[in-house]
């Protein structure tokens, strides 16, 4: 039971530190109100927020900085093993890429529905992300499947290449 305790305040401890650095960072106007860090065997190997006003990069969200600034610093593309906490819920676009570096634990406190009272779209995302691709606001068209499908046959059939 003590351990439990252990790890509850070490949880505490990591969402704080993502929810400060989505207040300073935001007030210090490097972005919007989202913070976010990765911990690594009980430590915090990597911070990230919000940049996407100051850098003029619509994918410089506090998760993906996070996900970038932790794989430099180990060497690795693979966040297995780790765990992220970030002050709301992450968008699809976090999300994905959350996936995609094999973070396999994410803590978050507000929800993306909190996000949208904000003024946030990432809940219309979700939402569009249901739809049938022809019922998308964007408009979105196949093309040219046969010319792209052999870089697949050729990248299945590579025998030195990196696997993620």
């Amino acid at each position: 039971m003590v351990e439990v305790q252990i790890m509850e305040d070490f949880v505490t401890e990591f969402m704080e530190e993502a929810i400060r650095l989505s207040l300073e960072k935001m007030q210090q106007k490097e972005g919007g109100p989202f913070g976010a860090v990765i911990v690594r065997n009980g430590e915090i190997i990597a911070r990230g927020w919000n940049r996407v006003s100051s850098t003029n990069d619509p994918t410089a969200h506090a998760e993906i900085v996070a996900i970038k600034e932790a794989c430099l610093k180990i060497g690795d593309f693979w966040l297995g093993g780790c765990d992220l906490y970030v002050n709301c819920e992450p968008c699809p676009m976090c999300l994905g890429a959350i996936y995609w570096s094999g973070i396999k634990r994410v803590f978050f406190a507000a929800t993306r529905k909190d996000a949208a009272g904000a003024g946030f779209a990432d809940n219309y995302i979700y939402e569009e992300l249901f739809k049938p691709v022809a019922d998308r606001n964007m408009v979105m068209t196949q093309m040219m499947r046969d010319s792209a499908l052999p870089v697949f046959e050729i990248w299945d059939k590579m025998e030195d290449k990196i696997e993620y």
